[in-house]
């Protein structure tokens, strides 16, 4: 069923809205003619399963850059 294949992928993604956003850009992308999106979509979320959509590790947090100060001129 496919509430299982989407808990499985929040495992990636904790964000459910985020998890919809980035399903629905990669179903576009991985759709074949000839073939039904549900399945497509389908595989999209067994994808996410196993691969971080992200591309980053749950751990990795990104590096914060200063802000840069500005003056008044």
């Amino acid at each position: 069923m496919r509430s299982d294949l989407v808990f499985k992928a929040l495992s990636q993604v904790t964000n459910r809205y985020q998890l919809c956003q980035l399903a629905s850009k990669a179903t576009r992308k991985l759709h074949k003619p000839n073939t039904r999106v549900q399945d497509t979509t389908n595989d999209v979320l067994c994808r996410f399963e196993t691969a971080n959509p992200k591309g980053q590790t749950l751990t990795e947090a990104p590096a914060l850059q200063p802000a840069e100060r500005r003056r008044a001129a």
